[in-house]
């Protein structure tokens, strides 16, 4: 068992364990969870050499203050984020996102602050040294599933990184920046006759802003009220991520990760898959417009949207 670990002086706001998921626990009632931006949570693992889909810090908005003990590692971070190095003779060195570095022990790892996105990502080389809680390393929080008891970390909790071998890390830089449209595509949903062709019409051609409450279960939205002409409520339903349902205000709910699996809300639409990571990123007070596609267009764009993944992820190798 590796000694190496980071001491956590600051915890940051939302800072948890995840990866691509548990993709198999719906039937159970236990949501998907995993990384909010999975691209960006590719890539950092991509750019320490590691599996995709090894383990990584999710933190957002303020992330974590972080402490080096008993060994060197080498890490990455990605996302729109601030962050600096800070070194055991307390030089200062300005982090750049979408590049590995090595730390060593002592030093710290000051995760300031995103700034136009939500979420952030920390990967070091070889992963952390946790346990898989049905086949995923995901935290649910709300579930307190996964490790640290499924809860977000706290001051002086300790996350253990496995041992690796530096001298096989590279240096690696992408090109990469993240994409400022505020067009969210969406496939009609399920309930879409719930609503008047006027409201339809509006949905697709007003500006809706994000609220303050948004976390990994969903965003809500204000703008243009969304009023149904059927009901307010449904018999529950299975929900998956990127579901749009309209509570009884009017005010639309766009679910993420740690969606609840059921739902009675009817649901106007659906955002595509090639747009959850924009959707997941959007920030309190920031704008979307939805586009409608069909879903033959929805196929067509998540096959370029992976296509554009894997150009970064097989980049220098």
């Amino acid at each position: 068992m590796s000694n190496v670990y980071f001491e956590i002086l600051r915890p940051g706001i939302n800072t948890t364990i995840q990866d691509s998921g548990r993709n198999h626990m719906y039937h159970e009632g236990i949501a998907v969870s995993g990384a909010i931006d999975q691209r960006n949570y590719k890539l950092s693992n991509k750019l320490v050499s590691n599996n995709f889909d090894e383990a990584v810090i999710e933190f957002a908005y303020q992330g974590p203050l972080l402490k080096l003990k008993n060994n060197k590692i080498n890490f990455s971070i990605t996302g729109d984020v601030i962050f600096n190095i800070i070194r055991k003779n307390l030089k200062v060195e300005n982090g750049k996102c979408y590049k590995n570095y090595i730390l060593e022990e002592e030093d710290q790892l000051d995760i300031i602050s995103t700034k136009n996105t939500a979420y952030g990502y920390l990967s070091v080389n070889g992963g952390f040294q946790i346990e898989k809680f049905w086949n995923s390393y995901s935290i649910n929080t709300k579930a307190n599933i996964g490790p640290n008891k499924g809860k977000k970390y706290s001051i002086e909790d300790k996350i253990f990184i496995k041992n690796s071998n530096l001298k096989k890390i590279k240096q690696i830089e992408l090109n990469y920046s993240e994409s400022s449209d505020n067009i969210i595509r969406v496939i009609k949903g399920t309930n879409f006759d719930y609503f008047s062709k006027e409201v339809q019409h509006k949905f697709f051609n007003q500006e809706f802003s994000v609220t303050k409450l948004a976390d990994r279960m969903g965003i809500r939205l204000s703008g243009y009220k969304i009023k149904n002409i059927v009901n307010t409520n449904i018999k529950s339903e299975g929900l998956v991520r990127g579901v749009i349902q309209v509570p009884a205000d009017g005010d639309p709910i766009i679910m993420l990760s740690d969606h609840g699996t059921i739902g009675g809300y009817p649901k106007i639409g659906v955002v595509i898959s090639a747009d959850l990571d924009r959707v997941g990123q959007l920030t309190p007070g920031s704008t979307v417009n939805f586009k409608e596609v069909s879903l033959e267009e929805a196929q067509n764009i998540f096959k370029a949207y992976t296509e554009d993944t894997n150009k970064y992820l097989n980049e220098n190798n």
